[in-house]
């Protein structure tokens, strides 16, 4: 199990590999489809961001209320699928990393090696789990978009797989390869 400190660095980012369990921890934005869509309507209209995305990581979670002691409710990961149009323009932008679950479509991914960014894959279904790890949050923008709008959660020992690394390795491709039986 790999140790990775957020912000992401161009070094840590050559360091993994598709498939590398890890934990995350420092500092990471939030935010889903309302936000996204937002961030790329102000990209087309050459307008300022309300974040920095440069070397940033991007959780696709809305975020449940929290219970008395916690920083926020459970937090499981959304579907990656749905950010696929937003993510292109993002990741010139800098972006560096994302969490999410399921596959990146095919724009996405051929832009990844290019930008030097890496797909974390979290385990849906484990919103509890993931809950434990944030720290702390604020709201960064967009507030009015309640669970959607744009926080920073600190988090601490999340866990992760990566997904797809800078390099072109996916292990939604590679991984079904290794179990793979020939015919008979």
């Amino acid at each position: 199990m790999k140790k990775v400190q957020l912000p992401l660095t161009e070094e840590t980012i050559k360091d993994l590999r598709a498939g590398d369990q890890v934990l995350l921890s420092g500092s990471v934005l939030t935010g889903r489809d309302a936000a996204h869509k937002r961030l790329v309507a102000l990209v087309e209209n050459n307008e300022p961001l309300p974040v920095d995305l440069r070397g940033q990581t991007i959780y696709y979670v809305g975020p449940a209320p929290a219970r008395p002691g916690q920083a926020v409710g459970s937090a499981g990961p959304t579907s990656t699928y749905r950010m696929d149009i937003y993510t292109p323009p993002l990741l010139k932008l800098g972006l560096k990393g994302m969490i999410g679950k399921g596959r990146l479509g095919p724009n996405t991914l051929a832009l990844m090696p290019e930008y030097g960014a890496v797909y974390f894959g979290a385990v849906g279904g484990s919103a509890v789990l993931i809950s434990k790890s944030i720290k702390s949050f604020e709201v960064l923008a967009y507030p009015d978009l309640g669970p959607e709008a744009i926080h920073r959660f600190v988090i601490e020992d999340f866990p992760a797989v990566v997904a797809v690394d800078a390099f072109g390795g996916n292990l939604y491709d590679e991984g079904p390869k290794l179990y793979k039986q020939d015919e008979m």
